[in-house]
Parts: C-alpha cells; structure tokens; sequence
C-alpha cells in the first residue's frame, strides 16, 4: 500500500467515524448516514490496497 493512499484512506475513516459521532451526539440522523458512508468508503479504499500489495508479494 503506498503510504500516500494508507493516510488518505486512514483520513477518510477518522473524519467519518468523527462525523457519525458528532450526528448520534446531537441526533441529525444525516450526519450520522453521512459519517458512516466516508467512514466505508475509507475501509473500502484501505482493502483495495492491501489487495494490490498482496498481488504484489
């Protein structure tokens, strides 16, 4: 994984899991929805990484 799209998926899963946070904090439920995607989207774009260096080895 280069580390340039770790830290970019990294960013993704700490600003949404920070958004879905603060959306059950103050119960906006779109928040919540909103945080949750970006929070997946990270983990997805973590995993496409990982697969690419297994593939590598």
């Amino acid at each position: 994984m280069s580390a340039e799209e770790k830290a970019k998926a990294k960013a993704e899963q700490m600003k949404g899991a920070a958004k879905e946070a603060a959306g059950r904090t103050v119960g906006n439920e779109k928040l919540t929805v909103e945080g949750e995607a970006e929070r997946a989207k990270g983990d997805l774009r973590q995993a496409k990484e990982k697969g690419k260096d297994a593939a590598k080895r």
